[in-house]
């Protein structure tokens, strides 16, 4: 992916995560997701006081998009203030969704780490592997 693009994902990232609705854990989350086409679709968390009720950045980044009719992803961006990987539920979304993207995670402090969803998730659920 081109460096300006990046770019342009994490600012992004980093600016949604300035909206989550975090009132339990004062944990922030912005993600943001490139579809094929170049747009850029951006989530932060949202909590509920009944946890199993809150949704992730990346998972309402990626519905965002696909509410606008995308269905093909490039890249995703996640910011946090210690640079936290998403957690299972998201990776096994990204998968289902995106493929095996890169993931590009940021933190405060400005250090970058960048994972492809395949690292995230080596040994997926994946109804396609039954297809063979």
């Amino acid at each position: 992916m081109e460096k300006t693009k990046q770019r342009i994902l994490k600012e992004r990232a980093i600016e949604a995560s300035k909206f989550s609705h975090s009132p339990y854990s004062k944990y922030s989350v912005g993600a943001a997701v490139e579809t094929e086409d170049g747009e850029i679709f951006v989530g932060c968390n949202v909590e509920s006081s009944s946890y199993g009720l809150s949704v992730c950045a990346e998972r309402n980044a990626i519905a965002a998009a696909i509410v606008n009719g995308h269905k093909q992803f490039r890249a995703m961006a996640v910011y946090s203030r210690n640079g936290a990987t998403p957690c299972g539920a998201c990776r096994q979304v990204i998968w289902d969704i995106c493929g095996d993207i890169p993931v590009y995670v940021y933190d405060e402090a400005g250090k970058e780490k960048t994972y492809r969803t395949s690292e995230l998730l080596p040994n997926p659920f994946d109804c396609r592997k039954f297809e063979e």
